[in-house]
């Protein structure tokens, strides 16, 4: 599977015991409705390797405590701590409203109250606290911090 088909779940964070399981760190609001996974992709490399989970449960509110079929050894588990884990995109929660998930805005147009064009997202930067659009605008990348404020309006249907 491919990384762009995918979203970033979490991290695997620790071993969990000495027969081989792990905690995985999620990034996420909602970590109950991960409890039913029988199955994640964890990065190696340039690759997505699957593996199957025997059994799965919270631990400490956002981490989860992780059995892996695979995995059956501290040895094993450890060459998995600091991966990253993900899943592919139909694993999300749906959203409602003017809700959206970062990856489902870029293409769309970015326009002012004006009505007039900026340009399209062709990107979206959350690795700083403050979370930014980042916009194609007359051949240059112009980055415009997503906040309430601005925003007054999400057209879905017209990716606007």
């Amino acid at each position: 599977m491919l990384k762009e088909n995918c979203f970033f779940l979490g991290t695997v964070v620790a071993k969990y015991s000495f027969k081989g399981e792990v905690l995985v760190k999620l990034d996420t609001d909602d970590p109950e409705s991960y409890l039913s996974l029988d199955s994640f992709l964890v990065e190696e490399g340039l690759n997505l390797v699957p593996y199957f989970i025997s059994k799965i449960q919270l631990h400490k509110s956002q981490l989860l405590r992780v059995s892996i079929e695979e995995v059956k050894s501290e040895k094993q588990a450890n060459k998995l701590i600091g991966k990253s884990v993900y899943l592919p995109l139909n694993h999300l929660p749906k959203l409602d409203g003017d809700k959206f998930y970062f990856h489902e805005i870029i293409g769309f147009q970015v326009i002012d109250s004006l009505q007039n064009p900026i340009g399209k997202i062709i990107g979206v930067n959350d690795a700083s606290s403050q979370v930014l659009l980042e916009v194609e605008h007359n051949d240059k990348q112009i980055l415009i911090p997503l906040v309430d404020q601005l925003i007054q309006q999400l057209d879905k249907q017209k990716k606007q």
